[in-house]
């Protein structure tokens, strides 16, 4: 009962402490401020003051590296082949700020606590992306009515979300992951989708077009299919059985990358047409284990 009342006591005060900490952005290492009562909070209660507990100091790294966590962007296509710059990210250098915390614990005064941070490198740079779109290893294109405005917009945004998507040896594409789920505050709007065999509307009817599209595109040796659904009647956009149904809460379409270098997709929709590119490096070959 008493180590009970004494953990809530230490989750307390250290929540209290959290809750007062104001993290100021500026050129250098931010800093806290740590008085000699706080740092005696990270003792180990069943030790005389002078032991840290560790646990309580990774939570406190917890939520300092949640606030101070800016993710890496990667470098991706914008309109066509134009490469769009990598911007790196940062995050808690967590070793670093264990060593300034340590130093101002058995120190045992009033003292600031720097938080470093370290840099983190994009999975993708432009080096890679322009190095991955040389080789065309297959394309398909579909054909839709530009008049039906509902439905165009939905195929346009979902094809922006999937351009330049990179693809590494090994990793599973999953359509679902990359386009999200399709809502009114992204932009899409209702449009026709087949529902047990029967025509009906819905939020971001007509990306299974873009799905469809995807699959003849990917149909490669080196490509392993995963997940895929068929309609249950027949769409006009691909031959029968060639094309793969999705839905947020249901279906997804999924693929797995079997070539030995990154692939990336290229998806561009506009006057009616919908094409779906894979490309990879010009060292690209289909890697097939023993």
């Amino acid at each position: 009962m008493r180590r009970n009342v004494l953990n809530f006591v230490l989750t307390l005060t250290l929540l209290l402490f959290l809750l007062s900490t104001e993290i100021v952005s500026a050129d250098e290492d931010d800093e806290i401020a740590l008085q000699r009562d706080e740092l005696k909070s990270y003792s180990l209660s069943d030790w005389e003051h002078g032991f840290v507990d560790w646990k309580k100091l990774d939570e406190l790294m917890d939520q300092l590296e949640e606030q101070v966590t800016v993710p890496p962007i990667n470098a991706t296509l914008g309109n066509g082949f134009e490469i769009m710059e990598e911007q790196p990210g940062k995050t808690l250098d967590r070793n670093g700020f264990t060593t300034s915390f340590l130093k101002a614990f058995y120190t045992g005064e009033d003292r600031a606590v720097e938080i470093p941070t370290k840099a983190v490198q994009p999975r993708v740079d432009q080096e890679m992306m322009q190095e991955i779109t040389q080789k065309r290893l297959g394309s398909y294109t579909t054909y839709y009515n530009s008049a039906n405005k509902e439905r165009t917009k939905n195929i346009n945004l979902s094809a922006k979300a999937v351009h330049g998507t990179v693809i590494f040896p090994g990793e599973v594409f999953s359509f679902n992951d990359i386009v999200g789920e399709r809502t009114e505050e992204k932009g899409y709007q209702r449009a026709p989708v087949i529902v047990k065999g029967e025509f009906s509307e819905d939020i971001g009817g007509g990306i299974c077009q873009l799905s469809s599209t995807i699959f003849n595109a990917v149909d490669l040796r080196g490509i392993q299919m995963i997940e895929r659904y068929t309609h249950s009647r027949s769409v006009p956009y691909v031959p029968p059985g060639r094309d793969a149904t999705v839905s947020w809460w249901g279906p997804d379409f999924t693929f797995k990358n079997l070539y030995n270098e990154p692939i990336v997709l290229t998806a561009n929709a506009g006057s009616g047409s919908l094409t779906v590119g894979v490309f990879s490096s010009e060292t690209v070959e289909y890697f097939q284990a023993k």
